[in-house]
């Protein structure tokens, strides 16, 4: 497992969304596969939306930029 991982786990574990916002942008960010990155980003803007994120309206933007979302 690597350090991300542990990360994230540790926060889903503790219930702190407001970090899951922000670890899974740095995995979407980091991932080389396309259908990844944007699981892991949606992963990040539902987070966002739940815990009125202001990233919320920047990560929708890219989900629309990346076709994973519609205007």
């Amino acid at each position: 497992m690597n350090d991300l991982d542990a990360r994230l786990l540790a926060a889903h574990e503790a219930g702190d969304r407001q970090a899951l916002v922000a670890l899974y942008t740095e995995a979407a960010e980091g991932a080389s596969d396309p259908a990844a990155a944007g699981f892991f980003l949606t992963q990040a803007y539902v987070f966002a939306l739940d815990t009125g994120h202001p990233a919320a309206q920047h990560l929708r933007a890219r989900l629309v930029a990346d076709g994973r979302e519609e205007l």
